[in-house]
């Protein structure tokens, strides 16, 4: 099946571990190329803006972690290694 199925088990701050929860419960038994465009446009969300029209639904909380980019890394951990793992990329990257 091309949907995906993902969890996650982790320790980390508030910020990441909601973020990943919050990433799970918005990509599971959603097609993958769904989920690489979810990822692009969240992560346009944290770093940048938000694109036009896009409604995030539970996800726009994480929005006003753009205000603060030390903490931008934490919030967009789980969604680059969700990405990396989906292009097969093995290494995690917060840049």
């Amino acid at each position: 099946s091309s949907d995906l199925d993902v969890s996650f088990e982790g320790h980390g701050c508030a910020i990441s571990t909601a973020s990943a929860s919050l990433m799970t419960e918005a990509v599971k038994g959603k097609p993958i190329e769904e989920v690489e465009a979810l990822f692009q446009d969240v992560h346009a969300m944290l770093t940048d803006a938000p694109p036009e029209g896009r409604d995030f639904g539970k996800l726009q909380v994480l929005s006003g972690v753009r205000e603060f980019p030390a903490r931008v890394k934490c919030a967009t951990l789980a969604w680059h290694t969700l990405h990396n793992a989906l292009v097969g990329a093995g290494t995690a990257k917060t840049e």
